[in-house]
């Protein structure tokens, strides 16, 4: 019998990109990957890996109707920091489930954040947070055979991107936040292991395909600790406080956007008030858990 087919939108992405090398690797489904350009580097080496290539663009959603046709399951996400995607993921994600229900696509598993808009009582509205919350009634209300929200954490990845440590004048480089540095309330992680969990997930619908929420993390960190733990490895890192003004004024896109974030975090933590049942779901499912800062910075992060 041929095997069933996963559909993963951003194949070739941060988060789909781990989901497809973990499908690949335990071989129950046949992976097919949505990307905006069948024709770039990254499709055309999935493509000699086993990899179904095909047309899927969030902003047309007419590409997807054959990119899920006969589909098993989806794995969908927006990005918000995607100037060619995340203009409105709300919109996005909402016409993607419209069709991916039409398509007959059996479990959905959609890649969500908190509402930190309703967890905060209008207090802050991080919009990349908010927007994804917003999809889970629209999924929820698809009424898929199979649906499952999971959470990815902050990427490690971003301390070396555009969260990376910035150089000092003394020699030393340093994180700047507008939050209590040593507030534990930081769920991070290694982006490229969310395959561990999604797939599994979808290897276990009748377990977790009833609208659960499972979260993908190690631990809860402070930037304080992770200043510590990179210390220990022989950097020269600095963590300084700002008030808010002082970010919002720092001349990048989206610092207004990461000042609202961090102040949630620091009231709320990254993964909500639910955190720990979010996260306890999601260690049944990977019992090995998660690779730790520690670890990953030491063999990823240069003094």
């Amino acid at each position: 019998m041929s095997k069933k087919i996963i559909a993963v939108v951003g194949g070739t992405g941060a988060q789909g990109g781990g989901i497809v090398k973990e499908l690949l690797a335990r071989g129950q489904f046949s992976v097919r990957v949505l990307t905006r350009n069948p024709n770039s580097d990254k499709a055309e080496a999935l493509a000699t890996q086993g990899c179904e290539i095909v047309e899927g663009d969030l902003n047309k959603p007419e590409t997807l109707e054959s990119a899920f046709k006969d589909a098993y399951g989806t794995f969908l996400v927006t990005n918000f920091w995607d100037p060619f995607t995340g203009a409105n993921e709300y919109e996005q994600a909402k016409a993607a489930v419209k069709v991916a229900k039409a398509a007959g696509v059996q479990h959905l598993v959609w890649s969500t954040l908190p509402n930190s808009q309703e967890i905060s009582s209008g207090k802050y509205e991080v919009v990349h947070f908010t927007n994804k919350a917003l999809v889970d009634t629209e999924v929820e209300a698809a009424d898929f055979p199979y649906y499952t929200f999971v959470e990815a954490p902050m990427y490690y990845q971003n301390f070396l991107t555009m969260m990376a440590p910035q150089p000092q004048e003394d020699g030393s480089k340093a994180w700047t936040v507008p939050m209590d540095p040593s507030k534990k309330c930081i769920h991070n992680g290694d982006i490229s292991e969310f395959g561990k969990l999604v797939a599994q997930v979808f290897e276990q619908p009748d377990k977790v395909g009833k609208g659960q929420h499972l979260a993908m993390t190690p631990g809860v960190m402070s930037w304080q600790e992770m200043v510590d733990t990179l210390n220990s490895q022989g950097h020269n890192i600095k963590v300084n406080q700002v008030p808010n003004e002082v970010f919002d004024s720092f001349p990048f896109p989206g610092a207004q956007e990461l000042r609202e974030m961090m102040n949630y975090f620091e009231d709320y933590t990254y993964f909500g008030p639910d955190a720990d049942e979010k996260i306890a779901l999601a260690k049944e499912l990977c019992p090995d858990g998660f690779t730790t800062f520690a670890k990953w910075a030491k063999e990823n992060m240069n003094p």
